[in-house]
Formats: C-alpha cells, structure tokens, sequence
C-alpha cells in the first residue's frame, strides 16, 4: 500500500513490532539493512491477479524466507510505502510487510505470513478515505474499508502471530491482505473510477519509478556510508 501523508518522524512514534510494543526502534526495519530492492511488479502482471499459493511449513525458519523478508522491506521504503505484499515482488507466496501508522500516532512494523483477514463485525463502521496501491504507481482513489481488522498468521520462525489495528493501518491490513488473494484495491472500485484510476497511473507511473529508483540510490549508499 502506498504511503499517503507523512504521520511525523517514525523514530519519534510509539511503536508495536509484531504487534507488541517496544520501548525502541529505529527509523526503518532493521531488516531492510540486509535487503536488496527488487522491481514491484504493476497492475495486469499475472502473480497480481489469483491467489498465491500459502508459505509451505519447510520454509518457516529459512534462510530464503528471511531474504524474503529483507528485501520486501528495503523495497517498501524505497518505494515510499508502507506495506508489501509477496507477489507485488513477483512471488507467488502469500505473505506481507508493514511499516505503518494507524490514526493514533502509533507505528506498526511487522510480517505475516499466510495471513487470515477475520470477518467484519457488522458493528464495525466502514470508512470511506483514499487509498493507493504501489502496483498501480501514482494515483489514489476513495474507498470503503472497515474501521477496525484483525488478521492472523504466522512469523518467519512459524510462530502464531495476530495483529489488530484501526483507522489507517486497519485499511493497510485488508489491502495487504486482498493483494494475497490476487484482489488490488482497484477490483473493488467500480467500473467508472477504476478507469480513471489507470488512465492516472499511465501519467504519472514514470515520475513513480524516476523517484523509486533515486530513493533506491540514496538508501544504498547510506548503507555504503555506513559500513
């Protein structure tokens, strides 16, 4: 999911890691550090529209996964997001990353993997704001999502995880979650929006990449300043 207003300095916020709170964290997922950026994948490629398939129990607590990881989280910062989905990297593995706030001032980092999204409680509003997608580069588009989600899974290691959140990262969890059953946000618009949501993308997709590509430049060598 794309990264709609800034929420503040994230070293400043309050933060939840896996759900759980912690008392400090840096600016990004130390994970990110040992990732490499990797192309994110658009609208009409295949691994974007079917479900993918689960993470299989052999690969819980691998090297591979964990490279996995990595390097959906490097990519999200260089793309200015703040969640990733495995196929949005051209995996067919159901599984997503996070870095994101809610309404509250309280950032959310963390994985799932084979995540669940619960059911909605009728009880629950839906609230109706913009929401944009890193795999349709540029533009956003106003649509419904429950104020509150909570969607279960696992970690990286095979562990139980269950993450809740409302407001902004609540939207994140039902978008993150959608792109693992192939649905982008843009299959949930009708007809008349959605079309004017990819004529945008069109026009803006190459400034999208143009910046992508810089941010991508300048956290590498960060990382070469620090070494």
């Amino acid at each position: 999911m794309s990264e709609q207003s800034s929420a503040g300095d994230p070293a400043e916020q309050r933060v939840r890691l896996q759900g759980e709170p912690v008392d400090d964290y840096p600016e990004m997922a130390p994970e990110a550090a040992r990732g490499r950026v990797r192309r994110i994948t658009v609208v009409g490629e295949d691994v974007l529209h079917r479900a993918n398939t689960d993470v299989p129990a052999e690969m819980f607590g691998t090297p591979g996964l964990s490279s996995l990881i990595d390097d959906m989280f490097l990519t999200m910062y260089a793309a200015e997001g703040v969640g990733l989905a495995g196929n949005q990297v051209g995996e067919d593995l159901r599984l997503f990353v996070y870095d994101c706030p809610d309404d509250d001032g309280m950032r959310h980092v963390g994985h799932v993997v084979n995540p669940v999204l619960a059911e909605r409680d009728e009880a629950v509003p839906l609230v109706l704001e913009n929401e944009g997608c890193l795999s349709v580069p540029g533009p956003h588009a106003e649509l419904p999502r429950a104020e509150y989600a909570k969607v279960t899974g696992f970690d990286k290691d095979g562990a139980p995880v269950e993450i809740e959140g409302t407001g902004y990262f609540a939207r994140c969890l039902q978008h993150e979650t959608d792109h693992t059953y192939g649905r982008l946000y843009i299959d949930r618009l009708a007809a008349r929006p959605r079309k004017k949501v990819l004529k945008q993308m069109n026009e803006m997709a190459n400034d999208v990449f143009a910046r992508r590509e810089a941010n991508a430049a300048a956290l590498a060598g960060a990382e070469a300043e620090a070494e």
